[in-house]
């Protein structure tokens, strides 16, 4: 799905829009949000932006978001291990 949003001018800076790549610092702002407020688990966050599990971890932490597991997120972890094992 492609979507456009107008971000008020007086709020492109200070959200770091200026920069050479809005539409994906947009979609990262998305992707932080969604988790913080637990739409998104880790592993969509990963699959959002395209990272792989270290970059996604690696994202979170930078970016100050909680990175506890839930019971949920651990499964879903420990599922696509056991996957990448068996290949």
């Amino acid at each position: 799905m492609t979507f456009s949003v107008e971000v008020p001018d007086a709020f492109v800076k200070q959200l770091h829009l200026d920069g050479p790549q809005p539409d994906r610092r947009a979609l990262e702002l998305l992707a932080l949000e969604g988790y913080r407020s637990g739409d998104l688990s880790r592993v969509k966050v990963g699959l959002l932006l395209g990272f792989s599990f270290y970059e996604t971890e690696e994202f979170l932490k930078m970016h100050g978001a909680e990175i506890e597991l839930s019971m949920e997120e651990f499964l879903e972890s420990a599922e696509a291990l056991e996957k990448l094992i068996r290949k």
